[in-house]
């Protein structure tokens, strides 16, 4: 595959790539390497298996994966204490491998080059060097869709995206990937490290996924998720109860999780109905937004097809959690 063929694979499920012409000197690369960070902070969900199917696709395509499992952003982040952030960190990163990700995909953990190891010293003064870049109005901004809303904000809303900056080349990152909410910091990323000389990555953005109860974002701290180690119960009651309104195609979470786990690995979703109600439909992602933009596809037929997908696309990823991974 020449590098135009990569380029046009990676561009297929993303909003956004910064820049697409660095991307191509990226790619020049024998092994680019593709980084993303997780807060260790609750379930792994639907939303992060956005990421983890992109990082797949970049491994595919020749990338070396790194996974922050970023155990002092999730602390800073107000999500608990650091021993209970660290078991959570291995719960995540059982998940990240039950969802595919080969062999030779590198999990760090935040800490063990932060505050501690040969890079932590060179770390820190690149901490120090981006404060006195950056300005505390800059600095929350880009915290925005990152860290919990609170009135009377904390030092640390503004230490964490510095601590992210310099997380990109303490890993010798070439491409950055994440949500469109990460894209501030990112960008913050790009504008800062030049100046401290250091390598500036490219950014690739997916989407955000709405919560099953309509929210903007699904996030295990709301409970509006489903996790990948879901049962098969869970998976059916989440999305019976589900936000899903007749009509409504934009921001409709199911119509979401149509988009982003059915089509891009079939050219249709089977749809089961009795006879009397139409009989059974396959459809492709334009005709199944037609349908139910023109009513004529009833929410709870197409919430029980995607349940029933669901149940199977992540059966691979449950019977790996319950064989490899036992919650002490």
């Amino acid at each position: 595959m020449n590098i135009d063929e990569k380029l046009e694979k990676i561009q297929e499920g993303t909003l956004e790539i910064v820049d697409i012409e660095e991307l191509k000197a990226k790619l020049e690369k024998e092994h680019p390497v593709a980084y993303t960070g997780y807060e260790p902070s609750g379930k792994v969900h639907l939303g992060h298996a956005i990421t983890i199917m992109k990082l797949k696709q970049l491994q595919s395509l020749g990338f070396k994966i790194k996974i922050l499992l970023a155990d002092y952003h999730a602390f800073l982040n107000g999500k608990g204490q650091l021993d209970e952030i660290e078991k959570t960190a291995e719960y995540n990163k059982k998940c990240f491998q039950a969802l595919g990700l080969s062999e030779d995909t590198e999990y760090i953990l935040g800490s063990e080059f932060q505050i501690k190891g040969r890079y932590s010293l060179e770390y820190t003064n690149n901490v120090y060097k981006l404060a006195t870049l950056t300005t505390l109005k800059r600095a929350r901004r880009s915290m925005d869709q990152v860290s919990r809303h609170d009135d009377n904000p904390k030092v640390a809303s503004v230490i964490y995206p510095l601590m992210q900056t310099a997380d990109m080349p303490a890993l010798g990152v070439d491409v950055a990937l994440g949500g469109m909410e990460q894209r501030k910091i990112h960008m913050l990323a790009r504008e800062s490290l030049e100046k401290i000389g250091e390598e500036v990555p490219v950014c690739i953005h997916t989407p955000l996924l709405h919560g099953l109860d309509g929210d903007d974002k699904m996030s295990s701290s709301k409970g509006n998720f489903i996790a990948i180690d879901d049962e098969e119960d869970v998976i059916k009651d989440k999305i019976k109860k589900s936000y899903c309104p007749k009509g409504e195609v934009e921001g409709n979470p199911i119509i979401e999780i149509a988009e982003h786990f059915v089509y891009p690995y079939h050219e249709t979703l089977l749809i089961e109905r009795p006879e009397k109600f139409g009989g059974n439909l396959e459809l492709s992602k334009d005709e199944l937004c037609t349908m139910f933009d023109n009513e004529e596809l009833h929410p709870m037929d197409l919430k029980n097809a995607i349940a029933k997908y669901l149940i199977e696309f992540f059966r691979p990823a449950r019977e790996f959690m319950a064989e490899n991974y036992k919650d002490e």
